[in-house]
Order: structure tokens, then sequence, then C-alpha cells
């Protein structure tokens, strides 16, 4: 049986080569594998109603809805590997090497979670920047709020927080996603 790498860092090539774990969900960020615990009810809920719209006004042939059960390469030096908790791809975008994604969703979504911290969620904001990501959505479930950021020169800005009203996004004005239908009663 395979075995994580002894060093404290891994290349991309030696993360190919480890075994995969059941059932966690792993990032690695400049080569350091971070495990983090499995998601509360509230973020698999808030997920869950966000896929549906998606998948219901979207074009399966046109369009690729991904919830938490992928890796995302940002880039293999220093090594980074991100999990976005949902995503929507163009298919016609979607590099795919070794089984993995190594192109920009056209939109990223996160549920925060009370485990994270500030500075966690701002490497992770630094990262989707990196590759393009056009356009990031991050709920609040305590602040039962989205904010929503566009990527302006390089860097995601914030667009608008929204507590109520429909949600479009930029590169698919034909979805909309009422605020008030997303958080779990």
């Amino acid at each position: 049986m395979a075995s994580l790498p002894k060093s404290t860092r891994v290349t991309y090539e030696e993360w190919l080569r480890t075994p995969i774990v059941e059932d966690a969900i792993e990032e690695v960020v400049n080569g350091e594998i971070r495990i983090m615990p499995a998601n509360k009810l509230i973020h698999a809920l808030i997920v869950q109603k966000l896929f549906k719209p998606f998948a219901a006004q979207l074009d399966e042939s046109k369009y690729l809805v991904l919830i938490t059960s992928f890796g995302l390469i940002i880039r293999e030096s220093p090594f980074t590997c991100r999990v976005p908790d949902l995503a929507v791809f163009e298919r016609g975008t979607i590099v795919e090497v070794d089984g993995y994604i190594h192109s920009a969703p056209q939109l990223a979504v996160e549920v925060l979670s009370p485990a994270k911290t500030r500075r966690e969620r701002e490497e992770k904001l630094d990262d989707y920047a990196e590759i393009g990501v056009p356009e990031v959505w991050v709920f609040s479930p305590e602040a039962r709020n989205v904010e929503i950021l566009l990527l302006e020169n390089g860097r995601l800005r914030r667009s608008a927080i929204l507590a109520e009203g429909l949600l479009k996004p930029v590169r698919f004005p034909n979805v909309q996603i009422n605020i008030a239908e997303i958080w779990p009663d």
C-alpha cells in the first residue's frame, strides 16, 4: 500500500502517487496537504440548494456543475490544489490532465465554515484569482448573506453583499437564484 510522502511538502508528482483517502476533503496549498473536517449539515444543504437551480437552468451539454468532489489544480509548483464547494464550467474550457481539472471555472462558490480563518479564505480567493476565475460567490450561513466577487485587474474585488434578491451570474445571465431559497429552514 502506498503511503504519504515523508516530507512536510509534496510535489504534484508525489501527490499523484499518494493514496486517495475516501470521504476526506483534501486541499494542497503550496505543497502542504490540508485535510479538512467533513462539512456540517447546513453547509451541505446550502451547496445542494445551489446545485439544483444551476443543474435545472443550464444546458448540460454545454455546462458542467460540480460540487466538492473534484480537485481544481491551481499550479503545479509550488503545488496547490483546491476543492470549491461548487463550480460551474463551460465544457469547452475544461482542461483535464491526470484526471484533474487544470482550468478555471466561470464561477466558483464557497460556503464559509467557522473553522476557516480569514487568512485561509484570502489565500483561496488569491488562488482563484491567479487562475482567472471571473466570479466567486461566498455564502455566510451565520450572516445569511452572499458576497459577490468579480475579477478585476487580476484581483477578486467585492461587487456586492446581498441578503435578499436574485443572484445572476455574470457568465450565465439566464440563471437566476433566489437568495431566500438557499438558506435551510
